[in-house]
This record gives C-alpha cells, structure tokens and sequence, in this order.
C-alpha cells in the first residue's frame, strides 16, 4: 500500500474516532471521553511509528500468516503443558514420574508409603467437628456419598 493512502486511513479512522469519543463523553462522562480519545489516537500513533505498513505488509503476506500461525501454536502448546504440569503435580503417584528416582516407574508401596486401602473398611472417617458436621456426613452416608 502507498504512504500517502496508509496516512489518509490513519487519519481518518482517527478523526472518526475523536468525534465518536467526544459524543460518549457529552453522555457518559468525561472518563468515557478520555478512554475513548485515548484508543482514538492509536491508529494514528501506529502509522507515525511505522507499525501501519507493518500490518499492512502483514496483511497480504501468506508467509507471514505462516509465521503467526506457528508462534500461536506454539503459546498454545506452552499454556497447555503448564496446565497439564499444574494438574499432574496435585495428584499423588504422579510427581514422582517427573524426572526424580523413580524414572518412568509408577511408585511402590515401601518404606514411609501406606499401604493401600482394601475395601472401605481401611479407611475411617475423621471424627466430626461439631453437630452440623456429624448430621452432613450422617446423610452423606445414608445416601452412600
């Protein structure tokens, strides 16, 4: 795109922009004014930077578009493995498998371990706090929660 259409939509997507801004802030407030000029001065601020040929090139570039697909991925798969590492780590048996001692291995029952629990015989509920505790686990039991 030429330089001198690159200014003329800068400036006039600004210019809309400012007047829009000065109608919100004769009705909403003069914050909603100044928000409002203040994202109204940014196509403008892009162009006078240089960043409005950027994206222009940007724009009509399929190898660019390439480059930008590959950086998303590439934040989606970084979000993913920390939300994957964050869940793995609360879960007993699977922090071991990160890298420590026990490799790949799952972990053994062994010294300091408890034995697992067989049946729902081994495991006892913790005595009850106060009176509305005991009464929600009472129902709690009924119902085989």
């Amino acid at each position: 795109m030429s330089d001198a259409l690159l200014f003329t939509v800068s400036l006039a997507v600004t210019v809309l922009g400012l007047l829009a801004s000065w109608r919100v802030g004769r009705g909403r407030g003069a914050a909603s004014g100044l928000r409002g000029a203040a994202w109204s001065l940014v196509p403008l601020g892009f162009y006078l930077t240089g960043l409005t040929g950027f994206l222009a090139s940007l724009v009509f570039s399929p190898a660019k578009w390439a480059g930008v697909v590959v950086l998303a991925l590439a934040g989606v798969l970084y979000v993913v493995s920390g939300v994957r590492l964050r869940s793995s780590a609360g879960r007993p048996g699977r922090a071991g498998r990160t890298g420590g001692a026990h490799g790949g291995e799952p972990r053994r029952a062994g010294a300091g371990a408890q034995p697992p629990a067989v049946g729902g015989a081994a495991r006892r509920p913790a005595p009850p706090i106060d009176d509305e505790m005991a009464e929600i686990e009472e129902i709690l039991r009924r119902r085989g929660i």
